[in-house]
């Protein structure tokens, strides 16, 4: 029965400390434009790869 004057300030603890993670989230624009991010990672390889120069080799 001890151990629950522990867990519940602990919980409170926990929740605040989610609370005020969210609201920073929120604060720096974490939450603006969900969708560009997913598709992003999907475009990222349309763009050719540079060309490659010769290497040069002493023969």
């Amino acid at each position: 029965m001890e151990i629950i004057f522990v867990l519940i300030p602990l919980g409170l603890i926990l929740l605040l400390f989610a609370v005020w993670a969210f609201f920073w989230a929120v604060r720096n624009r974490q939450f603006d434009n969900l969708d560009a991010e997913a598709w992003r990672i999907l475009m990222d390889g349309d763009q050719a790869p540079p060309p490659r120069e010769p290497a040069d080799r002493d023969r």
